[in-house]
């Protein structure tokens, strides 16, 4: 059986998304095939595009992208009991390996996926889980960000910025976060307490005794990010290893983090959705056989909250 999707032939630049026909997948046991509705986009997707991501397991090419799905069950596989045809489901597809959600049809291990949250659409539970679950892990897990502590965030209004900025919100904690002027209501409309427009100040030099930095950027603004933690204070980056050495002068703690599926994580994060304390920001919807735009406009960085392939 054939179906739509799109797929690399190649590594490189956006020009490299082939939307065309190709096998439909069949479940294997312990798996779903889900009926894709709508594919996240995430900066994941094109930096893996570009190839040489050691962290990403080898891929035979013709490939399909993609991690972040959202859809309904299609068939199930042998042993499949947490699932039925016609459920719906969202989740992040067997990261690190390659997802391949850019496509009608996408099989999942059982594990990878929750229940899409009632009242939330296809395209924004795409917007969801890796982000989500990035943003949880490097928090909660790396950063054991505790109610009452200052956490700055990095990119507030990017992908996983949003979402860090909502769950350090129901976490209790108070919240700061970089970005431009044109996103500060829209910031302090989800829960941020203070925006730094990274555009006119820099952000070391009016912080101090932060307890916690989520560092989305890497480079110069992770290592500026030293000098406004307390002594104590935890470091996490989702992009790069922070220096060792300015860790040991400033005192602080380090972590990065590769973001990792994580059945629980999922299932809490989807109680947040439908207790309405964590909702995603879709900056925009493109139709599956234009990706290749997406994907142009997520290289820009300009994005507020993600972008999504709508497929059915």
């Amino acid at each position: 059986m054939r179906m739509k999707a799109v797929r690399m032939h190649g590594f490189g630049d956006a020009d490299v998304l082939v939307y065309e026909d190709a096998p439909r997948p069949e479940a294997s046991a312990g798996e779903v095939l889900v009926r894709v509705h709508a594919a996240g986009v995430n900066p994941a997707d094109w930096q893996s595009r570009w190839g040489g991501d050691e962290l990403l397991a080898p891929a035979t090419l013709p490939l399909i992208p993609g991690w972040d799905v959202s859809g309904v069950v299609e068939a199930v596989g042998e042993g499949v009991t947490a699932f039925k045809v016609g459920d719906a489901v969202y989740g992040m597809a067997r990261f690190p390996d390659w997802g391949s959600t850019y496509a009608e049809y996408v099989t999942c291990p059982t594990s990878d996926l929750s229940h899409k949250p009632r009242h939330f659409s296809h395209v924004e539970a795409a917007a969801i889980p890796l982000v989500a679950l990035t943003a949880w892990q490097a928090l909660f897990e790396a950063g054991d960000l505790q109610a009452g502590e200052t956490v700055l965030i990095h990119a507030a209004a990017g992908g996983v910025g949003h979402m860090a900025v909502q769950l350090a919100t129901w976490k209790g904690a108070r919240v700061i976060g970089t970005a431009s002027a044109r996103n500060t209501d829209y910031l302090k409309g989800i829960g941020v307490d203070e925006v730094i427009d990274y555009t006119t100040t820099r952000f070391d030099e009016v912080l101090r005794d932060v307890d916690v930095v989520l560092d989305t950027m890497g480079g110069d603004i992770a290592d500026r990010s030293f000098k406004v933690l307390r002594r104590g204070g935890r470091l996490v980056s989702i992009v790069a290893t922070p220096s060792a050495e300015l860790a040991v002068q400033y005192g602080v703690q380090t972590a990065d983090i590769l973001v990792h599926r994580d059945a629980d994580q999922l299932a809490e994060i989807t109680t947040l959705c439908e207790a309405e304390y964590l909702k995603a920001t879709i900056d925009s919807v493109y139709p599956l056989a234009q990706a290749t735009e997406a994907h142009r406009k997520g290289e820009t960085n300009r994005t507020r909250g993600k972008l999504v392939l709508k497929v059915v």
